[in-house]
């Protein structure tokens, strides 16, 4: 029995009393310092540098080391408190009295300098060194994104991150972090009791080299992009621009916005909380997760469904009496005319396109008028809409294309299906939620005349070829002829009689589409949808200001001008009256008033 006993008092010190001398010991004489590589650089697509590194530094204490000294010195040259050290430390000492850990984080170079010429005088601290995202620009903060130190799910999600490490959050830093992280490496080094470094441990054999992270070449336009969110001051919205040949995102610009600078170094967490509690949710990235009814740009999608589906053609008129009427059901329209189809585009007749919506459900083809809306309803997923479309941005929203079985459930709850209670999609009302990338994606693929190309926001990864993904173009199930008198009827739209007249450009034949999206909770949003040039054209827009009415007002101003800025590189001298008003235009001013006739004083 006793000879058991001292087996036993003789395997706990072996196991448990001699391992924590040796990690003791270890610590006293080696120091493991990580090797963070820099992130990759980010470009706009002409070169030009958008995101870069700056050096930082981590101050580390491993506790067990710590010995007294002057703390209201050293915490001075910290700018921390002494509660904050000892709160600090005793964190430290709670995840590992024998491990280093991070206790001040993101010390400038000019503080380290200072902090170097005290740090050998004390005993258990050293510095490690970081790099921080810099900013030349303040601009596209939503589509470049952030990076932050990694929470606990993180940690257990992915084994390569550890406590006080760094991670893309948002945007390009999120989606392509694998690619802008880099690989970390590890130095060991010999430290004497004063925990200066004596040399390399084994001359280096242990140690692991860090690989930079690769560059990446966004397809951002960063002048456009600047000039976009210059329009979109003052005022809540997006603008999107695709480049329609390939899919490759132009401008991703939300309103109000932020400097992407805030969210850097140690007032990160502060500044993060004033953004967040913001009334006007700045950090809102209204390009990807807002979800409006599209309005009247929505009517090309009908229309092109019904040529498709041989419910009507480009000369199948139908008569317009100040709108469309059934019993005590009525959609108003401005217009006492026939039109076929190029004109209800240009003049965006309501009636016609209730008539176009209703031949597409009660098509004699499909057994009832279920069949047809799960037709209609599988085009409108060709086109991007209700769907993501499985870009290379974090965070992409679906929108809303409602199912047969929310119909059934909440609209017609087992009785016949009929048009008429949904025909407010007829006019992208109703139901639906559409994301501006949705509606330029839509519209890119007008422009291609069948067909588009998943939008991207990176043209390329230093080494490696793009995804395959974005180099397959994507069918609409629309016949290539369908889209002639469709595209027709846009560019009367931009023509003397079009309902986006005022914003044509002369010597440059647009193809656009204005609209208003009924709001239910103020006034109805601005919409407008553009590509130019009418043959192989270069851009497609979307823009969306909330609460600016009509979408002649201010959405199809600001497309043009943002065309015309990237086709033309200025602005025509007959059209700076027009960039003036878009520019001083401030529809978040509490005094602002609207007149009966839609304008403002």
């Amino acid at each position: 029995m006793a000879v058991s006993i001292v087996l036993l008092i003789r395997l706990f010190y072996l196991q448990v009393i001699d391992n924590t001398y040796k990690e003791f010991a270890t610590s006293n004489v080696l120091r493991k310092v990580v090797q963070y590589p820099a992130r990759g650089l980010i470009y706009d697509r002409n070169g030009e540098l958008l995101v870069y590194n700056k050096a930082a530094y981590d101050l580390l204490v491993t506790p067990r080391e710590v010995k007294p000294f002057d703390t209201l010195k050293f915490c001075s040259l910290l700018d921390i408190t002494i509660e904050e050290f000892r709160l600090k430390l005793k964190e430290a000492r709670a995840y590992s009295p024998y491990k280093p850990s991070v206790l001040v984080k993101q010390i400038s170079p000019e503080k380290y300098a200072v902090l170097q010429e005290v740090l050998y005088k004390v005993q258990g601290f050293y510095i490690q060194s970081r790099t921080l995202r810099e900013y030349p620009r303040p601009m596209a903060a939503h589509l470049l994104g952030y990076v932050g130190e990694v929470n606990r799910a993180m940690i257990e999600s992915n084994p390569y991150y550890e406590s006080g490490d760094y991670i893309g959050i948002s945007g390009i830093e999120k989606s392509y972090e694998d690619e802008l992280r880099g690989k970390k490496g590890v130095k060991y080094y010999m430290v004497d009791v004063h925990n200066r470094i004596q040399g390399s441990y084994l001359e280096g054999e242990a140690d692991t080299t860090a690989l930079i992270g690769k560059n990446l070449t966004s397809s951002l336009d960063a002048d456009l992009q600047e000039y976009a969110e210059l329009l979109l001051k003052n005022k809540r919205g997006s603008v999107v621009a695709i480049e329609p040949a390939t899919g490759e995102i132009l401008v991703l610009a939300n309103s109000p916005a932020y400097d992407p600078n805030l969210l850097v170094g140690r007032e990160r967490g502060n500044n993060y909380s004033v953004l967040s509690t913001d009334p006007v949710k700045p950090l809102y990235n209204r390009a990807l997760m807002a979800q409006y009814p599209p309005g009247s740009t929505f009517k090309m999608a009908n229309a092109l469904v019904a040529l498709q589906e041989g419910a009507i053609t480009p000369t199948t008129s139908y008569y317009c009496a100040h709108g469309y009427h059934s019993g005590n059901f009525t959609i108003g329209c401005h217009h006492d005319m026939s039109f076929t189809l190029e004109p209800s585009i240009a003049k965006s007749c309501n009636t016609y396109y209730v008539y176009v919506f209703r031949a597409i459900l009660e098509n004699k083809k499909y057994k009832d008028i279920r069949e047809g809306y799960e037709a209609w309803r599988r085009y409108m997923l060709n086109f991007g809409f209700g769907r993501t479309l499985n870009t290379d941005l974090a965070n992409e929203l679906k929108g809303l294309v409602p199912t047969s079985d929310y119909y059934e459930r909440f609209v017609f709850r087992g009785s016949r299906w009929r048009a008429l209670p949904i025909v407010s999609l007829s006019i992208g009302q109703g139901e639906l939620g559409i994301t501006p990338l949705q509606l330029a994606n839509y519209t890119a693929m007008i422009a291609n005349r069948g067909h588009y190309y998943i939008p991207h926001v990176v043209k390329e990864v230093e080494g490696q070829e793009i995804d395959a993904r974005f180099r397959e173009p994507v069918d609409s199930g629309i016949d290539r002829q369908h889209f002639d008198p469709v595209v027709e009827g846009m560019a009367q739209v931009m023509q003397p009689g079009g309902t986006g007249a005022m914003s044509m450009i002369p010597g440059l034949e647009v193809c656009g589409k204005t609209g208003t999206a009924q709001n239910p909770h103020g006034l109805d949003h601005s919409v407008f949808m553009a590509f130019a040039p009418k043959d192989r054209p270069k851009i497609a827009i979307s823009v969306y200001v909330e609460n600016g009415i009509w979408g002649s007002t201010y959405a199809a101003p600001i497309a043009s001008l943002i065309i015309e800025k990237y086709l033309n590189d200025t602005i025509a001298s007959n059209r700076v009256w027009l960039e003036r008003n878009m520019l001083k235009a401030n529809l978040m001013d509490p005094n602002r008033i609207i007149i009966s006739n839609g304008t403002e004083e």
